[in-house]
């Protein structure tokens, strides 16, 4: 079941060209890192078989792994439509986190009424090294909040994303998963079998891919 889901959330991004696969003409993310996929999953809000699909999944997958959650948590800003239509479907609260402080007013980095105490489930749109989610998700612990977890719609997989996710003690649930994005994206032609020892290389080693 869990291999369906990943394999159908990765068809829909591919249909809807929210993963982009470039193993030839790779993108520069903003680490400098050189890489052979985009991943923009913001593009699915714009269809609405993929944006549904994609929050029953979720909302879904919230109930089943943590049952006794009170509120969602969106991160700023990918994670704030995707956690708003979850909140929205299970009948429960929203917030979000920003990045850093609101710079007047109120001073705010997490919008929204929370109170102490609420268990959240955070929401990203994707998992990349998780930094900046963990990053949220301390800020709601510092304000008296409790993470059960954070779902996300897709992971590239990163053995460092795995080791902070693990050290931070918040357990992450995705939909989709880059291993069964290649093999889904290898079955209907997206790439050629040659292309797949070097996309398999970057997931391993994606600082120093293509150097």
């Amino acid at each position: 079941m869990e291999n369906t889901i990943a394999k159908k959330v990765a068809s829909l991004l591919l249909e809807i060209n929210a993963i982009k696969i470039r193993p030839n003409d790779p993108f520069t993310w903003a680490s400098g890192w050189k890489s052979p996929i985009y991943c923009d999953n913001r593009l699915s809000l714009s269809h609405p078989h993929a944006r549904t699909y994609i929050k029953h999944a979720l909302s879904s997958k919230i109930q089943e792994q943590f049952a006794d959650v009170d509120a969602i948590v969106g991160v700023a800003t990918a994670g704030i439509p995707q956690g708003a239509l979850i909140a929205d479907a299970l009948g429960i609260p929203f917030a979000y986190v920003r990045s850093k402080p609101k710079g007047h007013g109120m001073t705010n980095m997490i919008e929204g009424e929370l109170k102490a105490g609420a268990k959240v489930v955070v929401i990203e749109d994707l998992i990349s090294t998780g930094g900046s989610s963990l990053k949220a998700a301390d800020a709601l612990k510092e304000a008296g909040i409790e993470v059960l977890g954070m779902a996300a719609i897709f992971t590239y997989g990163f053995d460092l994303s795995v080791n902070n996710f693990k050290e931070a003690g918040i357990p992450l649930v995705t939909l989709s998963n880059y291993d069964a994005m290649l093999e889904l994206a290898l079955e209907q032609d997206y790439i050629q079998s040659s292309d797949v020892e070097s996309l398999k290389s970057w997931r391993v080693n994606p600082s120093e891919w293509n150097q």
